[in-house]
């Protein structure tokens, strides 16, 4: 049977690329400041993003299949380089719930990599999903 894992301690997937996609966070949260609605956040980090020269796909549809039927479609909010799933939130912290959610995009993705960008405070909330080694 198939596992997918949060590795929230690892730091060796994608570190350049996470290290751009936070720096180009924060530039968006100092300069909309904290407490705005999601979509703008997230609308204003793809234009950050395409700035630097990377690649942002944004509401990209991925089917989901159960036994080999579709079942649905997930969608989420970015995809950076093919290589990253970017989920902005403005919320007072991160829960469970959220990081179940990225593990689920991971999953039908096939990325390693999820980050949750919370813009609800002052200061950027960063928290890394990766698919642990199992």
């Amino acid at each position: 049977m198939a596992q997918i894992n949060a590795d929230n301690g690892r730091d060796d997937v994608h570190p350049e690329l996470s290290r751009l996609i936070i720096g180009a966070a924060m530039r968006v949260l100092n300069e909309l400041k904290p407490g705005l609605d999601e979509k703008l956040y997230e609308n204003a980090l793809v234009i950050e993003l395409r700035e630097m020269g990377l690649r942002v796909e944004q509401q990209k549809a991925f089917e989901v299949r159960y036994r080999g039927q579709v079942v649905g479609k997930l969608v989420p909010d970015l995809l950076v380089e093919d290589k990253v799933v970017v989920d902005p939130k403005v919320a007072e912290s991160f829960t469970e719930t959220h990081v179940a959610q990225m593990l689920g995009y991971l999953a039908v993705t096939g990325y390693q990599l999820a980050l949750l960008l919370n813009f609800k405070h002052a200061r950027l909330d960063v928290k890394r999903v990766a698919k642990s080694r199992v």
